[in-house]
């Protein structure tokens, strides 16, 4: 039974992952180098699932490592913080709505990403990629990007030579071997950072227009399942503050995030869920009977966060450069703003991403049954 591994987009969110990721290695035994033949990741579950699938060694030493680079790092490493940096983005940006809305030269984006570029070109092993799938470790690797050509969620992926190419409603497959401009492209969110040219189009982030994301890992043949998303919403009842003032926009953009990257999961998981219900009580002969025999159960084990990272991010954005934290301040991502959500997604800081792969450990312990049940451990 194929077990596939689905990592949720999040921006800076997306440490408390590398938590649960971290929590399961401490599970499973020591000897294990790939318990997820099927790794999928969108946005930043896309850099999460290359540095798991592009590295070789052990799981445990593959977390170690990955928990090290989000342990350590700080927003230069992703983005420009100097202030001529972010002032000539805001320029670019202006500029563009002089010139028909389009770019001058290159693709606009308010933050310059190139930093994050070249940390992942030295950290993932590209070129592991092929090694693991010949070797029977990996079964496929996919990550997802929108095109602004089409408006399509388009899934690249890399794997077995059975795993064929789809096409569905607003979304298909695509075979290719991944490159880091596949991962840049993943990454880029909307107007944040800059889109990047794959195959002669643009792309951004697969979070955007991503309507199905469980669907990928299952296109390509996972019977069971483990998502770890970045929402509280499935733990923690959201407060009811009064409305003393209209939103802001970091509060208008914080719930177009949440949108993008958190609601979609979400639905998918309470369909997934609906249809396993049915399948359960449908006899195998009558699904046979009526051409539903791929309606079949998948084992679906769902990780979340017990906190709230809204309140967490709150606790942390003092430590953003003063860049970043004056262009917040203006756009009202505050705690008075209601703009936390926002920040969150950029907050890549000590304080803030090590506050979530502690949080995403102990969500794991705290889930060890299930996790023992989930991968048949005794």
């Amino acid at each position: 039974m194929s077990r596939g591994l689905v990592l949720t987009g999040g921006g800076a969110r997306a440490a408390y992952q590398v938590g649960v990721l971290k929590g399961i290695a401490s599970i499973l035994p020591r000897s294990v180098y790939n318990p997820f033949p099927i790794i999928c990741g969108t946005s930043a579950g896309a850099i999460n699932a290359l540095s798991i699938a592009g590295r070789a060694g052990p799981f445990r030493l593959r977390t170690k490592k990955l928990e090290g680079i989000w342990h350590n790092l700080r927003a230069p490493d992703v983005y420009r913080t100097d202030f001529f940096g972010v002032a000539a983005n805001a320029f670019h940006v202006m500029a563009s709505f002089l010139h028909s809305g389009y770019g001058i030269g290159r693709p606009i984006s308010l933050l310059d990403n190139t930093p994050l570029r070249q940390l992942l070109e030295n950290y993932v092993k590209f070129d592991y990629l092929d090694t693991a799938i010949g070797n029977g470790e990996l079964e496929a690797i996919a990550i997802s990007a929108m095109s602004y050509a089409s408006g399509q969620s388009v899934t690249f992926f890399q794997g077995h030579e059975q795993i064929d190419p789809w096409t569905r409603a607003r979304r298909r497959g695509e075979k290719t071997a991944i490159t880091i401009d596949h991962l840049m492209a993943s990454t880029a969110i909307p107007s944040l950072f800059p889109a990047v040219k794959l195959d002669g189009g643009y792309f951004g982030d697969g979070a955007v227009r991503q309507l199905k994301p469980i669907s990928p890992a299952l296109h390509m043949g996972a019977k069971q399942l483990l998502i770890i998303g970045v929402s509280d919403n499935a733990t923690i009842k959201p407060p009811q503050p009064a409305a003393d003032h209209s939103p802001s926009i970091a509060q208008i953009v914080g719930h177009m995030f949440n949108s993008a990257f958190i609601d979609s999961v979400e639905s998918d998981l309470e369909t997934l869920r609906a249809i396993n219900r049915l399948a359960e009580v449908l006899p195998e002969s009558l699904r046979a009977n009526n051409g539903m025999t791929d309606m079949n159960p998948i084992d679906v084990l769902s990780i979340s966060p017990s906190q709230s990272i809204d309140q967490i991010a709150q606790e942390h954005i003092h430590e953003l450069p003063r860049s970043l934290k004056l262009f917040l301040k203006l756009t009202g991502a505050t705690a008075q703003g209601g703009g936390t959500s926002a920040a969150s997604y950029l907050l890549f800081e000590p304080g803030f991403c090590r506050k979530l792969i502690d949080l995403g450990y102990q969500d794991a312990l705290a889930q060890q049954d299930s996790i023992k049940t989930f991968f048949e451990l005794d």
